[in-house]
């Protein structure tokens, strides 16, 4: 059965990125309805149609972030040979990703929203839910540093995730603050020996 209704006429994908951007630029709560139409360039009947509401719109937007944007930083954790070469690289990756001209400062799942301003709370439980996926997902690559036998059984792989996380997540808040690439990548190299003294102690003997 084809279809009823009039085709859209703008490319959908294309739009969504649209609001990626500016929510990623003006977070959840300051970006209206009338920003997104402008940005979109869409009529708001056109964008409930396509994407049902604000809330929804946001959520989409969010995972195509993490689908596009957010895949530089994290892959380097799977690709570093050993745990000092993946976070290094993750804060390298990080640092770049945060500070490129053409996108806004920092990380939208960091800054996409104010708990304290969001009248909607399934927003920042979903922001907050995806913070703790990233924790996770750098714990996972600790506790394969420790079943390699690159770091001893008693290592604690979540302790290490959650100081490499809020560290990004002060990265996050240094780019939105105005701090380019080189004051990140100042902050990427000083983790360095944080790091390496920290493997080193924890050395599987």
């Amino acid at each position: 059965m084809s279809e009823r209704g009039r085709p859209r006429s703008f490319d959908r994908q294309q739009a969504l990125s649209r609001a990626m951007h500016l929510f990623w630029q003006k977070g959840f709560e300051e970006t209206s309805m009338s920003d997104l139409t402008q940005a979109m360039g869409i009529a708001p009947p056109s964008l409930y149609a396509a994407f049902g509401s604000k809330e929804a719109l946001f959520t989409e937007a969010l995972d195509l972030y993490q689908a596009t944007v957010n895949n530089e930083i994290w892959n380097a954790l799977d690709e570093g040979e050993t745990i000092a070469a993946a976070i290094e690289g993750f804060l390298v990756n990080t640092a770049r990703a945060y500070s490129r001209p053409d996108q806004p400062p920092g990380c939208m799942i960091v800054l996409g929203s104010n708990p304290a301003a969001s009248e909607i709370a399934a927003i920042g439980e979903d922001l907050r839910l995806r913070r703790a996926e990233n924790i996770s997902q750098i714990m996972k690559r600790f506790e394969r540093a420790v079943r390699q036998g690159e770091l001893a059984d008693t290592f604690d792989c979540a302790a290490a995730a959650v100081f490499f996380a809020t560290l990004q997540n002060g990265m996050s808040l240094l780019a939105r603050d105005g701090g380019g690439q080189d004051a990140l990548m100042a902050v990427a190299r000083a983790a360095a020996p944080a790091l390496e003294g920290m493997v080193r102690h924890h050395r599987r003997r």
